[in-house]
């Protein structure tokens, strides 16, 4: 009998659960986040959470979106595409968010762009950086931070700068995020004159790369170009000290090279120091309201954070504005807002979206020096001068 009546308990449970309820029906306003918070990309879905409860509280406390609170509806992709995808039709279907944040990964990203387009959904992407994810051209689809383009455009002008190297090795990890930065660089490099004598790609989270680096040794490179994720990057600077790996310039394509972790104990350590890595923020930025968010997140969680959690931030931030711009809850007329949002300044910088939806955001590039990023370029913006060429390992103290 007990069993009987659980069982019709279900069921009008489930009966109910599949009854839609119009977007911001209650007292809250919903919005989708899709990151990773388990898997190989954790580490960077828990910065993204921390940067999005922040601009969180920070909403509610200004008293949300058209007079109600927001709640933040996450969704763990598991750092897997698929699961992703279904992140999407669950936060639609089942959940009715307003709108959708995510993901983190360039690989998970560019799975959902279909599945968010085909549901009429706007999407803000925080962080991928493969400049694929933007190349359907699909009207629901918002980048707010730079890409790979952007990227091997602001290496070149400071390569050119600083030494002006003649020849690259591009060592990358065979997802969509390594390979559309490997491409990107390619270009660049090879249109500035930069020989590429070796293009390495690799099975990312593996235990050993030492065979590639041998090999990128053998050609010696002016420039060793890395586009990799935090658990290789870490790998690759310790294998790259064992194997005696001694380019002119360590550069990066961000991501594990400019990971809060990375020049720390829980990343390369000492082996980070001296690498060169574009970035998209840091707390000593000139743009008001960085420091502030730094010291809220130390307060908080008792680390700095890197640019991961300001673009959870700042995508947030926009979102609200963007809902508030619309004075709907409509899908269509957010995008619009979204499409027409012109804030001058925030802490992220400037957020305006071209026709194509994507945010001209400003890069900048870091060297680790003395276990901390500092900005060494644009000059206008850094904090110290670049130590180049890095050291020889074995003249390192």
């Amino acid at each position: 009998m007990r069993f009987k009546s659980l069982v019709v308990l279900l069921s009008v449970v489930s009966l109910f659960a599949g009854i839609p309820t119009a977007r911001g029906a209650e007292n809250t306003v919903k919005i989708g986040v899709i990151t990773s918070l388990t898997g190989s990309q954790a580490a960077f879905g828990e910065a993204h959470k921390n940067g999005y409860l922040i601009a969180l509280d920070e909403i509610n406390a200004k008293g949300g979106v058209l007079g109600k609170k927001v709640a933040l509806d996450f969704y763990d992709d598991q750092s897997r595409p698929d699961q992703a995808v279904q992140g999407v039709s669950k936060l639609v279907d089942r959940d009715h968010v307003a709108m959708l944040i995510g993901a983190y990964s360039s690989e998970n990203t560019r799975a959902i762009i279909n599945p968010v387009t085909m549901h009429r959904i706007p999407l803000l992407i925080p962080t991928a950086t493969a400049d694929n994810v933007m190349d359907s051209k699909s009207p629901w689809v918002f980048r707010i931070c730079a890409g790979a383009g952007a990227y091997a455009r602001e290496w070149m002008k400071f390569l050119k700068k600083n030494g002006a190297p003649k020849t690259m090795a591009i060592v990358y990890e065979k997802t969509n995020f390594g390979q559309a930065n490997m491409r990107a660089m390619k270009a660049a490099a090879e249109a500035a004159g930069i020989k590429v004598v070796a293009l390495e790609e690799y099975e990312a989270k593996a235990p050993d790369y030492r065979a590639v680096l041998r090999r990128v040794k053998e050609k010696n490179p002016d420039v060793v170009y890395f586009c990799s994720y935090l658990l290789d990057a870490t790998t690759l600077m310790r294998q790259s000290q064992e194997v005696d790996l001694n380019p002119r310039y360590y550069t990066a394509a961000g991501t594990g090279f400019s990971a809060a972790e990375f020049p720390t104990a829980k990343g390369a350590g000492k082996n980070a120091e001296y690498t060169l890595s574009v970035s998209q923020w840091l707390p000593e930025v000139s743009w008001p309201g960085s420091k502030e968010f730094d010291a809220e997140y130390f307060k908080r969680y008792g680390s700095h954070p890197a640019y991961h959690a300001m673009q959870a931030y700042e995508s947030l931030q926009t979102a609200a504005q963007a809902i508030n711009n619309a004075k709907s809850l409509d899908p269509s007329k957010i995008r619009d807002a979204i499409k027409n949002i012109n804030l001058k300044m925030t802490p992220f910088g400037p957020i305006k979206f071209d026709a194509n939806g994507q945010n001209q955001h400003p890069v900048l590039i870091t060297q680790v020096q003395g276990g901390k990023y500092r900005v060494v370029y644009p000059p206008e913006t850094a904090d110290a001068k670049p130590i180049i060429p890095a050291p020889k390992w074995s003249e390192r103290h």
